[in-house]
């Protein structure tokens, strides 16, 4: 029996939850969903430039979960593109940030706005 999953911190939730293809097809109907905490992840890292260790400090994990939350997220973002498919940003086990003025962590999304 594996251990409950606790909640990742999460500093906001995307702007945008859903991306669709220009040129959609009938062939694949489906989403492709990627959870807010992967979605976090790649923003972590591939925008804000955070190493492992530094996104895995931010999201209170280890670096290890980091590194299988960011493979998980680089393989359904590559489906999307891809196969032509839609993304769905939902769901996950995530904690939000309550505000900007309590948020000691130097990579707070509600900090930049």
């Amino acid at each position: 029996m594996s251990r409950p999953q606790h909640g990742r911190r999460i500093c906001s939730l995307p702007k945008a939850k859903e991306f669709f293809p220009l040129e959609s097809t009938t062939e694949n109907p489906g989403y492709i969903t990627l959870r807010i905490d992967e979605y976090e992840v790649i923003r972590l890292i591939d925008l804000e430039g955070l190493t492992h260790e530094e996104c895995a400090h931010q999201i209170q994990v280890s670096r290890t979960t980091v590194t299988a939350i960011y493979k998980k997220a680089r393989y359904k973002l590559a489906r999307t593109l891809v196969e032509n498919q839609k993304l769905r940003i939902a769901g996950g086990t995530i904690k939000l940030c309550a505000n900007a003025q309590t948020c000691t962590y130097p990579y707070c999304a509600i900090k930049k706005r």
